[in-house]
């Protein structure tokens, strides 16, 4: 149980932070090509960017639940 757990905070977490760089980068880029200004960048690209990170978040705390609810279930009183 323990190392599912720590497979996925050292494998999986990684993985997702380069997913959402790598959508940045791509939405950065064609932002950048179809002539999309500063204001932009300012207001709308932050906001995806933040909505991404919500998104991956979620989708890890979705990933790693039942792993720690095996761990605090699992311990006896006895």
């Amino acid at each position: 149980m323990k190392a599912s757990l720590w497979i996925k905070l050292c494998f999986v977490l990684p993985l997702i932070f380069l997913f959402d760089y790598l959508i940045m980068v791509l939405l950065g880029c064609a932002t950048c090509l179809f002539g999309f200004g500063n204001d932009f960048y300012c207001g709308g690209y932050c906001l995806i960017g933040k909505i991404i990170l919500l998104l991956s978040a979620a989708f890890f705390i979705f990933l790693i639940y039942p792993d720690i609810r095996k761990l605090c279930k699992n311990r006896s009183h006895a």
